[in-house]
């Protein structure tokens, strides 16, 4: 027999037991199935329904989008989707209309490896897993309104991703309306002429190309050359966020590079101020706030001109007031001022054809000319991500470009480098290096013997030498030394002053302004792969993209015998990608009429990324099957609109990992603030309030080579030492996975102890935020407590309900309603674990009372339970003799009677030992606690006639005497 099944519940033919379990939770699921229990009614529309219901308060409530792995669900998996799912129930039971469902991101590279691997359809195995994922839900017992489910490869749904993407094509960002507006209105303003053409041609002068080129320098979505990451192990462009601190693909693990390559890119840089803004009125974790704010990078400065011959290099620098400690210039490999070096004889850039007399030997590379040097080190950072240029622990690299700028305040010849620290896809791919105040720059002057200059006094007592100096001194709290010129002078001020001054000094004579920069890139939208959204474009004969319209869509993936983008060796990066949608001509070449007559045209073979699907998914939640619109303005209006306390409106909770801190959470807040801009919703944010949940971790088993091996077949020994198979293995805490070999599935738990059981354990464990280890061993525990809370209201013999028509005594109820008003406060703040203390307390102090229950205490014992444990509660509320499902009853309300303690101990003490305990009333006064314990027995023989200096009372717990 089980743990679970023991010869006791043999003889007890209604004891709760995984059997039972199994059945009641199976009838139940079938029932709030066939009844539509979680249904929540629209205002109007296909879902509509009881008005009543919809005059209640709203509550939206999400789960981050779960992809549909091969692998199911593991115990880990539900953490999330149980807490929700409890928050719901109990809104649900305090007089909210809650709309709860869970779709699936179900676009992605496992499924097309899969295919590329078994030639099986990513369609075919992503939609089993879906199925299977289900019916894991499904026995958990999640209240999801089925209705609202939706999958992001179902055509139905990606029409309405690629008309998305068509409102971004067809937009531009106004500064003067600080919104996005029509592309039509750009073009009213150019054709009016009251906006120039960049060269100054009228509109009507410019061809067809030409416009579509000026175009493209506005649209929120665009297409252009442009640095990328490209990876040939996998063949495809990666984002920035997707390639790791090692210059490597996250999936994979493969060599990423640099390249140049036309792609897709949404304009989110337009945003980065009230992506900014917009932050303070979200309740969302300080952590996550942060990461997002750093991930823009506001920062205040100023754009600087060094001229280089007839040529200038502009940089943007936050620390203007340090231009005449700039002692030497930094492009970044890119930067196209060096372009065309690595052809030999420096075409199109400045590079010379050979070194300056006097060139240091360190700065030349060991190369014999200058382009001969540039050209070796791009091609050796193109081989580096731009975190792993950026480490602060590497050594500084670069080369001496052969070129000098002017340094505009103090007209010094300062030499320009190129190193892979300096970004081009930040500020303006150049920097003015001031060594003596900055880390890097100074790393970097030491490694490359050049000069320093101290601009700002140190205030360590180091002194104004930099060639004594272990480091750069970098503070704002400081002066400004040694920067005079012949018509400006900062010396003596602070650095504040400095700035503001010689920001106006560079305007005045139009070589530099003031400026505010972003670390924020526009978001690098196409991948080479098959299994996504295709892009609703075609090209002309011209090469001029052009949006189809509406009626077009969805444009629906087309088969292809090869699913894979064409791989390459994984270190070759002269290589160039090859999709998978490009081999089916058929489909990439098609006379289409846009409104103009039939014409050839060239679809878009890239396919968007993986995180278009669920940029916008919480607003199809709320209208599924509006064929005609994204969503239905009121609808959308009445579940996500702004209301008091959400000024940008947006989902009432949103639950998921704080691994989404950047990526994805940044990205929905672009894609919304778009579509409020251009009215199609009136919530410029989509979540309002986040919540990250921890993880649940496993214990990983390694052998002697490092493999993992059967947390389950491990064997604990004395002394904590661990073996599997007679060897010794090491032990750590870590994820929990199939490829580590310690996943536990819900599926195990379920049928060794029930649905209820695992999610009471899984929300017992600790506090929802916090990482918390599995133990199997530990979900005995809640087991029993369902056991128990059984026994108090059904007979284990007979099976017939024990509660009695009678009133419970004073001790009870002041049980009963101090659980209530605990487990209410904890459920609506998500401190699940601790509700769950205050029902087992409760159902503890009902157990060792003995006899009967009260039916009163019973069903509200069972209303407290039943947003954790819903199948229990269900069974037990029906055999109570209610016809109702509990899922929608009141959740109970405490009495403050009994609330408050009837009596509270307090401690009496003599030079602060303990002489006396008093039973005293919660409200009693101080002047009353004095008397009562002077007047104790134990405190008049404890003084024996002492006489007293002071006595100190903190009503009602605490009397200090002091004697004479």
């Amino acid at each position: 027999m089980s743990e679970t099944t023991t010869a006791a519940e043999v003889a007890a033919p209604h004891r709760y037991t995984a059997a039972l379990a199994a059945d009641i939770e199976a009838r139940w699921q079938d029932f709030w199935e066939e009844k539509g229990t979680y249904e929540a009614p629209n205002p109007k529309g296909d879902l509509a329904g009881d008005a009543e219901l919809v005059a209640r308060p709203k509550k939206f409530i999400m789960d981050m989008f779960p992809y549909p792995s091969g692998a199911g669900l593991h115990v880990g998996h539900p953490l999330g989707f149980i807490a929700t799912d409890v928050y719901a129930r109990h809104q649900r039971m305090t007089g909210h209309n809650v709309l709860h469902t869970l779709g699936f991101d179900a676009f992605g590279l496992p499924a097309e490896q899969y295919a590329v691997q078994t030639g099986t359809h990513p369609r075919v195995s992503t939609e089993a897993n879906i199925v299977n994922m289900r019916r894991q839900l499904r026995r958990l017992g999640l209240g999801h309104d089925q209705r609202r489910s939706v999958e992001t490869i179902d055509p139905a749904y990606y029409k309405w991703t690629q008309w998305i993407f068509l409102q971004i094509f067809n937009s531009w960002y106004d500064p003067e309306a600080d919104a996005a507006r029509p592309i039509d209105t750009l073009v009213a303003q150019f054709e009016a002429g009251t906006r120039q053409t960049p060269d100054g041609r009228s509109w009507s002068e410019l061809s067809d190309v030409e416009r579509a080129n000026v175009l493209g320098e506005y649209r929120l979505a665009y297409a252009s050359d442009a640095p990328v990451n490209w990876c040939p192990g996998l063949g495809t462009v990666l984002a920035n966020e997707e390639v790791t601190a090692d210059g490597r693909s996250e999936r994979g693990n493969y060599p990423v590079f640099k390249a140049k390559l036309r792609q897709w890119n949404m304009r989110i840089t337009a945003y980065a101020d009230r992506l900014l803004r917009d932050l303070d009125a979200l309740d969302w974790p300080d952590a996550i706030k942060l990461q997002q704010r750093n991930w823009i990078g506001r920062s205040e400065g100023a754009r600087v001109d060094f001229p280089v011959g007839d040529e200038k290099i502009t940089v943007f620098t936050t620390r203007q007031d340090t231009l005449f400690g700039a002692t030497y210039m930094v492009l970044a490999p890119e930067h196209p001022l060096i372009a065309g070096a690595e052809d030999g004889d420096g075409t199109g850039s400045l590079v010379p054809d050979a070194w300056p007399e006097g060139t240091h030997e360190v700065w030349t590379g060991g190369h014999a000319t200058p382009a001969e040097a540039v050209a070796a080190y791009r091609k050796q950072a193109a081989s580096k991500s731009d975190v792993e240029r950026q480490a602060e622990a590497k050594d500084k690299t670069g080369v001496f470009t052969g070129v000098h700028a002017t340094n505009p305040v103090s007209g010094e010849q300062v030499p320009v480098f190129i190193a892979d620290y300096v970004l081009m896809g930040y500020g303006t791919g150049a920097i003015m290096a001031v060594p003596a105040h900055d880390t890097r720059d100074f790393a970097f002057a030491r490694a490359f013997e050049l000069p320093m200059r101290c601009v700002v006094e140190p205030t360590d007592g180091r002194g104004t030498d930099p060639a004594t100096w272990d480091d750069a001194f970098a503070s704002y709290d400081a002066k400004i030394v040694n920067s005079s010129g012949s018509d400006i002078s900062l010396d003596g001020l602070g650095v504040t002053a400095a700035k503001a001054k010689i920001t106006e000094w560079l305007a005045a004579r139009g070589i530099g302004e003031g400026t505010v920069n972003y670390r924020l890139r526009d978001w690098l939208f196409s991948r080479q792969r098959y299994w996504g959204e295709p892009f609703p474009i075609v090209y002309d004969e011209a090469g001029v993209a052009h949006a189809l319209p509406e009626s077009m869509l969805p444009l629906e993936l087309p088969e292809v015998e090869d699913y894979s983008p064409r791989t390459f060796d994984a270190d070759d990066a002269d290589t160039q990608p090859e999709t998978p949608l490009s081999r089916n001509e058929d489909w990439v070449n098609v006379t289409l009429d846009l409104g103009d007559g039939p014409k050839r045209y060239r679809r878009e073979t890239n396919t968007m990324p993986n995180w278009a699907g669920s940029c916008w998914y919480e607003l199809r939640y709320l209208d599924p099957t509006n064929a005609d619109k994204l969503v239905d303005p009121d609808v959308e209006q009445y579940w996500m609109g702004p209301r008091e306390g959400q000024p940008h409106g947006g989902v009432d909770l949103y639950v998921g990992g704080a691994e989404h801190a950047v990526l994805h959470l940044l990205y929905a807040r672009f894609w919304s603030k778009v579509l409020y801009d251009l009215g199609h919703v009136s919530s410029a944010e989509p979540f309002h309030k986040l919540y990250n949940q921890g993880m649940i971790q496993a214990y990983v088993y390694r052998d002697s080579r490092g493999i993992a091996v059967p947390a389950a077949e491990v064997e604990e020994h004395d002394g904590g030492v661990f073996y599997y198979e007679g060897g010794k293995v090491s032990r750590l805490l870590g994820k929990m996975g199939k490829s580590l070999k310690n996943a536990v599935t819900p599926d195990e738990i379920c049928a060794e102890y029930g649905a209820d059981t695992l999610r009471l354990y899984e929300m017992a464990m600790g506090p929802l935020d916090v990482s918390r280890p599995w133990d199997t061993r530990a979900v005995v525990g809640q087991y029993r407590l369902l056991q128990r809370l059984w026994r108090n209201v059904v007979d284990e013999a007979t099976g017939e309900v024990t509660v009695v028509d009678t009133e419970p005594d004073n001790a009870t109820l002041r049980a009963l309603h101090k659980a209530i008003d605990g487990v209410a406060q904890d459920m609506a703040n998500l401190r699940f674990n601790t509700a769950i203390a205050k029902v087992t307390e409760l159902n503890n102090h009902l157990t060792k009372a003995g006899g009967p229950v009260s039916r009163t205490v019973a069903e509200q014992l069972v209303l407290l339970i039943a947003p954790l444990a819903p199948h229990i509660a269900e069974e037990l509320w029906r055999r109570l003799g209610h016809t109702g499902s509990v899922v929608h009853a009141d959740f109970p309300v405490a009495d403050p009677a009994y609330v408050v303690d009837e009596t509270v101990t307090c401690v009496v003490q003599i030079k602060g030992k303990v002489k006396a305990r008093l039973e005293v009333a919660p409200s009693i006064s101080d002047a009353d606690l004095e008397a009562a314990a002077l007047a104790e027995p134990a405190v008049v023989a404890a003084l024996n006639g002492a006489g007293i200096r002071k006595v100190i009372v903190r009503a009602p717990k605490l009397v200090n005497i002091v004697p004479a």
